[in-house]
């Protein structure tokens, strides 16, 4: 509808707030009931460009059953949050936090994935953060699958590759949904599902072993299960509790083309498709027309069930929630040098700065994300990841002097702001890591996001003691004026 005017500002009900993952932050591994995850048996890497998320074996796993420790495995132990929940969530309203995102952790409350009742004593942990982040008038946006699922599901199906999984998935979630009916209002059923295309990370199936073909197919026939298991919940939370809403998640993966030839064109447009195949299915409720030609070029054939196509339709979410960390740019050579961050893998735009750890920097790309998004969905849109990974030091007047997190956020906000102008739908702002936390690719704790710095370093020494840094006091005052004071 034609109108006068565009936005100038957030809307007043926006949720601003922070984003965090079961294993990454709760530890407490072991701890009342709680069995082993996947995420738990990944080993933490030798250096920060080495990704392991996609490296599991038989063998590696036997291996991390039989090491009992957290030295190896640090999302074991995480910070700790399971102990330090009331002091990290009253950390996070002192920043004034509308929205505190965080994900179950599905072996807290289903050790093994197997059991037909709950583990109550995993939903009790719950039930206390919920009413902390209540205390504080904070809105929790729960994830339901966040790179992890009960290690046992992997070892009896092999993940998210065996259709038996959606059923022991979609009684967690009626379990929880029963459990949190009127107290939480925002879910997410699986972070970043796109991560299914990079293995053990998103589906919980060993594939190490397998040909990059077979690979393909498992990995395409997990995501379809995952798709199925979604539209369930999504069906599920509708009927259980109406006001509340769910959304998908999807890791976007902004990319340009290299240049202004045809090929490379074509090139970023095929890439393009590859990432938003997921939202496809999720938002619209069916496979778009062009994995067709992709599936049979790779060989790759999809096993549905009847009533398949039914469900996706009927069960499509409500809202789409997305990361958002960099941009890279796809040609048509695939010898053009690789730039890696958050699994995505594009060559490097010589116009961007890059962060410690490879990623490239911008801000503009936030703006076109949301503009594509809105123009291809019209649902609303949640920004629930976005940060800066740094290495921070304690400077000698025993503070942490974060600019360059400040400038990174501030340029990211501001392009948020313009992108509502455009008329873009957007609910929302949760940066990644809000509190220093275990990296999820590398399980490094030097890698730091947050406002709040965390005493620990990569091999678990410290106190774990909690200190705001310089960031901690600028988001409270973009927050406290809504996005105004940058």
């Amino acid at each position: 509808m034609y109108k006068t005017d565009f936005p100038h500002s957030f809307p007043k009900d926006f949720l601003w707030g922070g984003a965090t993952a079961a294993n990454q932050i709760e530890g407490a591994f072991d701890v009342d009931g709680k069995k082993l995850t996947t995420a738990e048996v990944v080993k933490k890497a030798t250096d920060r460009k080495t990704f392991t998320m996609s490296d599991v074996t038989k063998e590696s796993i036997k291996e991390a059953i039989a090491d009992p420790g957290v030295d190896n495995y640090p999302k074991r132990r995480g910070i700790d949050f399971y102990h330090h929940y009331e002091e990290d969530i009253k950390l996070f309203s002192e920043m004034g936090f509308k929205a505190f995102r965080l994900s179950l952790a599905w072996a807290r409350i289903f050790p093994t994935g197997l059991e037909e009742k709950p583990n109550e004593k995993g939903l009790a942990f719950y039930d206390k953060v919920f009413a902390t982040c209540k205390k504080y008038n904070i809105e929790p946006v729960v994830t339901l699958s966040h790179y992890e699922m009960p290690l046992e599901l992997t070892l009896k199906h092999n993940g998210w590759a065996d259709r038996k999984v959606i059923e022991h998935f979609t009684r967690y979630t009626k379990v929880v949904f029963e459990r949190y009916r009127g107290i939480v209002k925002y879910w997410m059923t699986f972070n970043e599902i796109n991560a299914a295309s990079a293995g053990f990370i998103g589906t919980g199936a060993i594939d190490a072993h397998l040909t990059s073909k077979e690979q393909l197919q498992l990995r395409y026939q997990a995501v379809h299960h995952q798709f199925i298991a979604s539209a369930i919940a999504v069906k599920q939370l509708h009927e259980i509790d109406p006001n509340a809403t769910i959304g998908c998640m999807l890791a976007r993966m902004q990319t340009y083309p290299a240049t202004a030839k045809p090929a490379d064109v074509r090139a970023a447009q095929v890439n393009d498709q590859l990432n938003l195949f997921f939202t496809d299915v999720q938002v619209r409720g069916e496979y778009p027309e062009f994995m067709n030609r992709y599936f049979k070029e790779n060989g790759v054939t999809l096993e549905f069930a009847p009533g398949d196509v039914e469900l996706l339709k009927e069960g499509v979410v409500d809202y789409l929630s997305f990361s958002y960390y960099m941009t890279t740019v796809s040609a048509a050579d695939d010898k053009i040098n690789q730039t890696l961050g958050n699994f995505a893998i594009g060559g490097p735009n010589p116009y961007l700065e890059s962060s410690d750890w490879g990623w490239q920097i911008d801000p503009v790309g936030l703006r076109i994300a949301l503009n594509e998004l809105w123009d291809r969905y019209r649902v609303p849109l949640f920004i629930v990841e976005n940060g800066l990974g740094a290495v921070d030091e304690i400077a000698e007047d025993g503070k942490i002097h974060d600019d360059y997190r400040i400038d990174y956020l501030r340029k990211h906000i501001e392009q948020m702001k313009l992108a509502i102008g455009d008329g873009v739908d957007l609910m929302g702002y949760t940066t990644w890591g809000p509190i220093d936390l275990i990296s999820a690719s590398t399980s490094e704790m030097s890698k730091r996001y947050g406002f709040i710095y965390v005493d620990q370093d990569d091999d678990g020494n410290g106190t774990l003691n909690r200190m705001p840094k310089d960031s901690f006091y600028w988001y409270k005052k973009v927050i406290a004026s809504n996005g105004e004071e940058l």
